[in-house]
């Protein structure tokens, strides 16, 4: 109905394999979310410190409702792009305010694991998608609107949980509600009434802390050469995240193994076997990480990145071709086809271990409290930024690059795992208002930071770690 060009391209057997799917409304479609995205991450941070984590989710909620509702009767194109717009001020302010929830609920030594289910019922969610639209592909006329109007569903669950889970004793003592924040966490902990008076107060030193700059935590992050680490991960984590090429797998995994000659049905079927196994490498990152730590399932996870994205452009370059000379559609023969699957699934494997979920870890972990908001903001605001840029030239580099778009992808996951190595410190097992103490200790780190008391850091009881975590 409304991309009638592509379906032209998608029936010319002498259309170039890499350009079917150049088309700039199909391309505003899909990256209207994340220049939404940007907007909603720069002033979610704020209302996410004055409003608190739940009513955050509750916001995201309802614009995630709202745009569905948009989607579903959309008659032109005007309406799925303003749609798309209000998803993405959704996702603004959930993919925010959920992993630092999850962050600030859980126990030190499984904070890992919990922060990665956030990217693990990410992934759930598209796998399910995938489902809906295999299901719904071979219906005609309207079958799209009960793919789309799906999100309902999601969209209703996420508005009824955020409205029956407590707010985090952290952006509880934060807004001035102790007595609140104390309910709150002898709900999450269950345990002894000292064990939670313990980690109250230790909450409330950080709030305290916290509300001592309670303005201008943006202008401190940028201005504050104590801040210069949280602003380096703050601004590279989410550079590193989407320049691992993940834009190819998660938005164009269909258009992908369309071009190397799959049906239409088979592509989305591709799509579905590339979640499965994507689920599965969270859960075995989920398993991990606070075991093995952050650093090493980075570095590992790289390494895969880059097998995958030197042996694909291999085969494209070798095996596809513009069309087979007779006039019929392009294909790439059947064996090399399933290589490229195989090698798309390493790929996801490979992510999934590391990069998926660890970027939500890192970054809902690391920051201090008192700029914790903004630099989650900023963080957000620079990844929509990026996917918005690679969403819009990403078919414009396969049209125009071909096979070699693959290989910028696998130059820039080089270089993040050097970056990685040399700059991330390792989290595993620390308490989250004590995360001061990993930057002094960093070998190039604790040259910007001051020491989190009066007392020399060489003089500082050091957080003892076990496989199990802080003892």
């Amino acid at each position: 109905m409304f991309f009638p060009e592509i379906l032209r391209k998608t029936n010319d057997g002498h259309q170039d394999a890499y350009c079917i799917f150049k088309n700039q409304a199909l391309t505003m479609f899909v990256s209207s979310l994340y220049l939404a995205g940007i907007v909603s991450s720069l002033v979610s941070g704020h209302l996410t410190r004055t409003l608190g984590r739940r009513n955050s989710m509750l916001i995201g909620g309802f614009l995630f409702l709202a745009g569905v509702v948009l989607n579903l009767t959309a008659v032109n194109i005007s309406m799925l792009v303003i749609g798309r717009v209000l998803l993405g001020l959704a996702v603004g302010f959930t993919s925010l305010s959920a992993p630092v929830y999850l962050a600030e609920i859980a126990p030190a030594r499984w904070r890992g694991a919990f922060t990665a289910c956030f990217h693990f019922f990410f992934v759930l969610g598209m796998l399910m998608a995938d489902m809906v639209n295999y299901g719904t592909n071979g219906i005609p006329r309207w079958g799209w609107r009960l793919s789309l109007g799906v999100g309902l569903v999601p969209a209703v669950a996420i508005i009824a949980g955020a409205a029956l889970i407590p707010d985090t004793p952290n952006s509880l003592v934060l807004r001035g509600r102790l007595d609140e924040a104390r309910a709150s966490l002898r709900r999450i902990r269950g345990g002894a009434m000292a064990d939670v008076e313990a980690e109250l107060k230790d909450i409330a030193r950080a709030a305290e802390q916290g509300r001592r700059h309670e303005s201008g935590a943006f202008r401190r992050l940028f201005s504050r050469r104590e801040y210069r680490p949280h602003l380096a991960i703050a601004v590279a984590t989410p550079v590193f995240f989407d320049l691992t090429g993940v834009i190819v797998v998660s938005i164009f995994t269909p258009l992908l193994f369309f071009t190397v000659g799959f049906t239409n049905q088979k592509a989305i079927l591709g799509s579905i076997l590339t979640d499965v196994v994507s689920l599965a490498s969270i859960a075995v990152a989920g398993l991990a990480v606070d075991r093995y730590g952050r650093r090493r399932l980075l570095m590992l996870g790289g390494a895969v990145l880059v097998v995958s994205q030197v042996a694909m452009p291999w085969i494209f370059g070798a095996q596809l071709r513009t069309d087979d000379g007779h006039g019929g559609k392009s294909s790439m023969p059947r064996g090399y086809a399933a290589a490229v699957v195989a090698l798309v699934c390493v790929y996801t494997a490979g992510f999934g271990v590391s990069w998926g979920p660890l970027k939500w870890v890192v970054t809902s972990e690391i920051f201090p409290l008192e700029v914790r908001p903004a630099a989650l903001g900023l963080s957000g605001a620079i990844s929509a930024v990026l996917v918005f840029v690679q969403s819009q030239s990403f078919l414009e580099m396969l049209c125009s690059f071909k096979y070699g778009t693959f290989a910028f992808y696998a130059g820039c996951v080089v270089v993040m795992v050097a970056c990685v190595a040399a700059f991330l410190p390792e989290t595993r097992g620390v308490p989250i208002e004590s995360m001061g103490e990993v930057w002094e200790k960093h070998w190039y780190w604790k040259r910007f930071v001051k020491p989190s008391s009066s007392v020399p850091a060489t003089e500082q009881a050091p957080v003892k770690q076990v496989d199990n975590g802080p003892v």
